[in-house]
């Protein structure tokens, strides 16, 4: 079977109605006991429970059995919390019934006391753990304003409004002419202004941080919501009497959970009965092995056994680190009744009394005491060193500036040395505008930028199906090379019904076709003489009938429940799901009769490593049956005899009355039988049905007689379930595809992801599905688990790059394949839903966990759980991971521009002034920081993904974090502002004919007075023409940053992206109400129509400037580009695949980057063939700075393929293929045994260059291959 789905039959109704007690005898009834005994030592002030949360976590930090039997033992325990381990809490808010009668006479623990559900999460608390109390604004404003930076600006800024105040107030000035607006002599005083820019830069300073911090406070109260749903799950509990599915969060002290293989236990508690249950508590105690669970009274029973000699006393370390000693007893082998919160089910199921949630559970307080902040992503690993070189280079520059500037200022006095106030106030000038260079060339809004992107992808995701755990898998999906996917439930729909089957040898039923429409099936060979679902009853011994429905309903953990809109339905594995509702649609009677008829004596839950699950119950007097269901072929090896159906319903013909009142009769499995079998499920598994055996066996006693128990005092499974069985029938479930998974794995092929199907199914239904949703193509290998295990590493990496189904797999196989996929160099994303899942989606680079199938183990150990189960919701994360990066790689390109022309133009122009003042003020550069870093990281880091993200292959982990193209458009824009602003600055005055007074002045009798202020008033004019140009030249280059590539279109999707709409438009209005009321604050004019028109159109020459720019071939500077970005292209992941995709430009028959390499030898154990992963740092480059990140502590970054071209090599040769190839069988007619399977194709290389170029593969493998592909008719 389909391990994801076999894993969800170990969910045992631990609540069979009324009959709990029969299932698990060890859970304690409704008998009296000492009711003094136990209140003598609980606090009766304590409301209406007689333990609170303090005394209850005494039992389980450290584990202690004498403060359980001081408690009165489970009874006790059950009493003081008013639980019913049979009915469970009532919701309602009413008296609970008695829990145990003599215990609840008693006047502290009376039947009329009124306990409701939130009464007991007001005393025991909730089962959440307290929020951190979330920063407000003004504390976000308060952590910006710590850097350093920040403050030398901000000091500047204060001492210059001092001394503007002193020179304004305190000292005297020689009058000078002021002129109005027509050139004529004002008498207005001087207006008393200096302190204006000092107040201005106050301002402007406190907008910067005040906008960074009311994003960061969104960004957080995005990704704390994220959290939320992250943390949330269901478990099963008792309510009611009935078993229901509640929210983690809704558990609460005194509810009765059930326990199964995977879950990750959410609180403390006290085990009341189950089946070998087994937990991980390695990650709470530090105890590797696991730790077996047994009742209270069991472990009474082990420890008297014991002699007290047995005893030690040991060192045990609670949640708090303190060191206490607790008793030991070795001969319980670890075995105890506790339940520990955070530790993970292994095996068995059961049921336990909650103790205690949230804060007061042995979990709960050791995560609050563990807290630490996230760590950084790749992305801001790698921004973390550009940061600091742009941070350093700005630093250069404003410290170049400042020292020339300085001794400009004292070798220049003219007409004697000014007043002190004078100079302190110049030399504060020039600090503030070296300090505002610094602000503008350091990338503060790197980090801000990454955050959005990542709040932003992560919110979006969710709506997509993809809720993110890990912040860094949503960036490194981007990335990825191969998917390593499972079937059931991500492939296919997950909703299984069983349409056809075979009962004993012959007897063949298929599913009732819809009315009015032909049954296909029924065309199918071995359907010919197939009896129709609803005859089937009347044509089988009614004997075979209840041996069938007692082994579906009997062996199986589904149960029936309401859903939302009040109709019943089956709840649990959808396989046992298909068979309820198959046993049901034929007439079988309730399940929940045949169980209470039938008390378990033993339950062996599914595991990977058998394939099936088994239930031992007690049919009568000296009689014990075991009911197995399974992997049908596995099933079958493990049977000697089936079971014999008359030959009348063989043809489909009515049984005689005594025939169908006839009783079980066996045969004996002979060889022809078996081979009968055989082709029954090849049949099957060849119409894309999973086939599930069911078999049973009896036993006079339990234990059976002369078999010897485990360790575990226990029945091994080997010894009773893999011989000796009866094979009742072969049922064929149907699980549809799902909708959308060939379009979905087509898009993966597309974007250069190796998709791969690692299922536990048959290995025909496996390539019959995998066909139909395109995942095994024209040259790809099938192969079985066990064979995969059995290769040398050199021979797995030969039949990696082809290998595209990896059947009848074992987890162990997937964590396998996955370990060689990375040791090639290939970024790795994996799907799993099992607890035995966990080891490969942990060693993954991305691990997908199942939202609705998968176990909590395998939840915790993903970076991203699929909400829907669906395959296409992979594709969307790839999308999403590409477009973080890209988000991220737009801005790096838009803020590397400003930087550049902003430091270059406000260090000249400072220079060449005689005034020693930079073209734009330190408002004004102010504002620009702001465009740049916040606007610009917000419209730029929200563009949504699209499609073409998907036509491109994946980026190696060695790209540059700045690729040529980016750099290309990067120095052509810098160079187009600086010679505009440049062209305008030193030449406006003449170009635009500035110095020659207009008609209207020049005919005035004082012309000659007015020449100098009139030029004067332009130069200030052209300034903020400069000012002006700079900012439109910033906000259309944003719309051209918008595209990395060469593609021309930069408006494409640009109407999808609100916020940029939004922000481009902010810009401009700011813009021109800087420019028009700015004043004395923003040291601007105002502009006439002309002098706009003139700045917007030399804004707009970055848009022709880009597409020109775009134009020019990458390769025209090859040996920069060698230099600029020296890393290999990505490797391509595509297999050769059929279908109208073949007909693309571009497409390439290759395999992964496993495939190539320079070596073309496999010598060894194959680790010298590729680069050691660890050896793949994500950009040299930087690697030497990424230890000195104290500036920026949040920087992150992307990553941008490149195109130069490399030879590939193939690995394949014979040597190497022939342990895969020999005795393999492969595609023979009626041959299910088959371990690898190669899809029928000519001759052909199997390796492909990026360009379309192939090299064919060594001869003797494609000898091999040619033998490989005799037509397979199964």
């Amino acid at each position: 079977m389909e391990k994801a789905e076999i894993y969800e039959s170990t969910d045992v109704d631990l609540h069979r109605d009324e009959k709990t007690h029969d299932i698990y005898p060890d859970i304690p009834k409704n008998t009296s006991t000492s009711a003094d005994t136990v209140v003598d030592t609980l606090s009766a002030n304590n409301g209406p429970f007689s333990l609170n949360p303090d005394q209850l976590m005494k039992l389980i930090d450290p584990k202690s059995p004498e403060t359980l039997e001081s408690y009165g033992g489970v009874q006790g325990v059950l009493a003081a919390l008013h639980a019913d381990p049979t009915k469970g809490l009532s919701t309602a808010n009413k008296p609970l019934a008695a829990v145990v009668s003599d215990i609840t006479a008693h006047k502290d623990i009376s039947p009329s006391s009124s306990v409701t559900i939130e009464e007991r999460e007001q005393f025991f608390n909730r089962n959440v753990l307290p929020q951190r109390k979330p920063k407000t604004i003004f504390q976000l404003m308060w952590m910006a304003l710590q850097e350093k930076i920040l403050i030398l600006l901000l000091i500047a800024a204060v001492v210059s409004v001092a001394l503007g105040v002193y020179e304004d107030y305190g000292m005297k000035h020689e009058p000078e002419p002021r002129y109005n607006k027509d050139f004529t002599i004002s008498d207005a005083e001087d207006p008393k202004i200096s302190w204006v820019e000092g107040v201005a830069i106050l301002v402007a300073v406190m907008i910067v941080v005040m906008v960074g911090s009311i994003n960061d406070y969104q960004k957080e109260a995005q990704f704390r919501k994220l959290n939320a749903k992250k943390e949330d799950r269901e478990v099963k509990a008792l309510r009611n009497g009935e078993t229901v599915l509640i929210s983690i969060f809704d558990v609460v002290v005194g509810d009765i959970l059930h326990l199964e293989p995977g879950d990750v236990i959410s609180a403390d508690g006290i085990f009341l009965g189950g089946h070998n249950l087994k937990c991980d508590e390695s990650a709470m105690t530090g105890e590797s092995d696991a730790v077996k669970k047994v009742t209270y009274e069991e472990y009474k029973k082990l420890e008297e056994a014991e002699a007290a000699s047995h005893k030690t006393e040991v060192i045990h370390t609670n949640h708090e680190g303190i060191d206490v000693i607790a008793p030991q007893h070795h001969a319980l082998h670890g075995a105890d009744p506790f339940i520990i919160s955070g530790s993970k089910v292994l095996e068995g199921v059961g049921i336990y009394v909650v103790t205690g949630v949230g804060p007061n559970s042995f979990h709960g307080k050791t995560m609050m005491s563990l807290r630490t902040e996230a760590e950084d992503t790749p992305l801001q690993v790698k921004l973390n060193g550009l940061a600091e070189q742009i941070a350093k280079l700005g630093s250069l520059a404003a410290l170049l500036m400042l020292i020339i500037l300085f001794i400009r200022y004292f070798i220049t006095f003219k007409d004697g040395k000014p007043a002190a106030a004078a100079i302190v106030k110049s030399l504060v000038d020039i600090i503030i505008a070296a300090v505002t260079v610094i602000v503008v060339a350091v990338p503060e809004g790197l980090p801000l930028a990454v955050t959005l992107a990542l709040a932003f992808a992560t919110t979006r995701m969710l709506k997509d199906n993809n809720l993110v755990r890990v912040l860094a898998a949503c960036e490194t999906m981007g990335n990825a090379t191969t998917v390593c996917s499972d079937k059931t439930g991500t492939l296919t729909q997950n909703r299984m019904t069983v349409v056809a089957g075979t009962l004993g040898i012959n007897t063949r039923f298929i599913a009732d076709a819809p009315e009015g429409e032909v049954n296909q099936r029924a065309n199918i060979p071995i359907n010919k003489h197939a009896v129709a679902l609803s005859q089937l009853v009347r044509s089988i011994p009614s004997a075979i009938t209840t041996l069938m429905h007692e082994a579906i309903a009997i062996n199986s953990s589904a149960f029936e429940s309401e859903d939302d809109k009040g109709k019943l339905s089956f709840i649990g594995s959808k396989t046992e799901v298909a068979l309820l509702d198959f046993s049901k649609k034929i007439g079988g009677p309730d399940y929940r009769k045949l169980r209470e008829a039938a008390p378990v004596a033993h339950l062996y839950p599914f595991s990977s490593e058998r394939k099936s699950m088994a239930t031992i119950v007690k049919m009568g007097p000296k009689k014990y049956r075991l009911h197995a269901k399974g992997a049908s072929e596995i099933i079958m090896k493990r049977c000697d005899k089936v079971v014999q159906v008359s030959s009348a319903a063989d043809q489909n013909i009515p049984l005689s009355e005594d025939d169908r009142n006839s009783e079980v009769k066996e045969l004996e499995l002979n060889g022809e039988l078996q081979t009968q079998i055989h082709k029954t499920i090849i049949s099957y598994a060849s119409q894309s049905l999973r086939t599930i055996g069911i078999a049973y066996r009896d036993f006079e006693s339990w234990p059976p007689a002369g078999v010897e128990l485990n360790e575990d005092n226990e029945v091994p499974f080997a010894a009773v379930a893999e011989s000796g069985m009866t094979l009742i029938g072969i049922v064929g479930i149907e699980d549809p595809l799902r909708d959308g998974v060939p379009e979905a794995v087509l898009a993966c092929q597309r974007a250069g992801v190796f998709v791969r199907m690692v299922t536990g199914d048959n290995i025909l239904t496996a390539k019959s599905i995998a066909t139909q949703c395109g995942i095994y193509t024209q040259g790809g290998i099938i192969m079985e688990g066990p064979k995969f295990r059995a290769l040398s590493e050199e021979e797995m990496d030969a039949v990696i790059p082809r290998l595209q189904v990896l059947a009848r797999s074992s987890p162990e196989d997937k964590k396998t394949l996955v370990s060689r996929l990375k040791a090639m160099g290939e970024i790795v994303a994996v799907t799993g839903d099992g607890t035995n899942d966990g080891p490969a989606l942990k060693m993954s680079d991305v691990g997908f966990s199942m939202g609705i199938a998968g176990t909590e183990v395998a939840k915790e150990a993903s970076s991203i759980i699929l909400m829907d189960d669906n395959f296409s919701s992979i594709v969307k994360a790839i999308l999403w991971g590409r477009s973080v990066n890209d988000a991220v790689k737009k801005f790096l390109q838009f803020q590397l521009t400003v930087n550049i022309t902003a430091v270059i133009l406000t260090l000249v122009t400072a220079v060449q002034s005689s005034s020693q003042e930079p073209v734009m003020s330190a408002v004004q550069l102010l504002w620009v920081n702001l465009i740049m870093d916040t606007l610009a990281a917000l419209a730029l880091a929200t563009d949504p993904p699209t499609p073409d993200l998907l036509d491109r292959q994946p980026e190696p982990r060695t790209a540059p974090l700045i690729s040529f193209t980016m750099w290309k458009m990067i120095i052509g824009q810098s160079i187009l502002q600086l010679v505009i602003t440049f062209v305008l600055k030193y030449k406006g005055m003449d170009i635009l004919n500035y110095y020659q007074l207009p008609d209207y002045l020049a005919s005035r009798s004082d012309a000659a007075s007015i020449i100098v202020p009139y030029v004067t008033f332009k130069e200030q004019e052209l300034d903020t023409m400069v000012f002006n140009t700079f900012v439109f030249l910033q906000i259309f280059n944003e719309i051209n940053c918008r595209r990395l590539d060469n593609r021309l279109n930069i408006f494409s999707g640009v109407l999808k992206n609100t916020y940029f709409m939004v922000i481009f438009v902010i810009m401009v209005v700011f813009q021109v109400i800087i420019v028009e009321f700015g004043g004395a604050a923003f040291k601007t004019e105002k502009l006439n129509g002309v002098q706009w028109v003139i700045c917007v159109i030399l804004g707009l020459l970055s848009l022709p400037v880009g597409v020109i720019i775009r134009l020019i071939p990458d390769g025209f500077f090859g040996v920069l580009k060698k230099w600029v970005d020296s890393s290999e292209p990505p490797h391509p992941s595509l297999p050769t695949f059929e279908g109208p995709a073949q007909n693309e430009i571009g497409r390439t028959n290759s395999f992964p980057a496993s495939v190539s390499s320079r070596n073309n030898s496999l010598a060894g154990s194959g680790n010298g063939v590729y680069p050691n992963r660890d050896s793949l740092v994500w950009n040299p480059a930087i690697t030497k700075v990424r230890s000195d990140l104290s500036v920026f502590k949040s920087i992150r970054g992307g990553r941008l393929s490149t195109d130069s071209d490399r030879s590939e090599h193939s690995i394949i040769h014979a040597g190497a293929m022939v342990p895969t190839l020999v005795a393999s069988s492969v595609g023979t007619p009626g041959n299910s045994s088959s371990q690898v399977d190669v899809s029928n194709s000519s001759p052909r290389s199997s390796i492909g260059s990026r360009r379309g170029t192939t090299q064919p593969s060594e001869q003797p493998v494609n000898t091999q291959v040619a033998k490989m592909t005799t037509p397979n008719t199964a």
